[in-house]
């Protein structure tokens, strides 16, 4: 799934993919790293799920944007560990795209 999104983007003039990560705690090193405008995490993520992951990355990089990106339906459950947006994977791949220029156009 990374390889598709990172092939999303790769033709963008819009955004810049500064990195990736293989699991939660990896996306964590990540964003201290990085500072990334905008991460996308998918709900389930090994080593560390993606709903942990997002807690940790609020806490250290609170301006730091965050969707996600899942075939699991839990948009509520994204919104209590303080995610920007939820987008399906069932939806078109442009839908994740159009999501992230909303959030990047909210103020922080």
């Amino acid at each position: 799934m990374r390889i598709g999104v990172r092939l999303l983007f790769s033709g963008s003039d819009q955004w810049e993919i500064c990195g990736e990560a293989q699991d939660g705690a990896e996306a964590i090193s990540k964003v201290m790293e990085l500072s990334p405008d905008v991460v996308i995490l998918d709900l389930t993520m090994p080593v560390l799920s993606g709903l942990d992951a997002a807690k940790q990355i609020r806490e250290i990089a609170p301006s730091t944007r965050i969707v996600f990106f899942s075939i699991h339906e839990m948009p509520t459950a994204a919104q209590l560990v303080g995610a920007d947006a939820f987008v399906s994977k069932s939806l078109a791949a442009e839908q994740l795209s159009k999501t992230i220029d909303v959030v990047l156009q909210k103020s922080p």
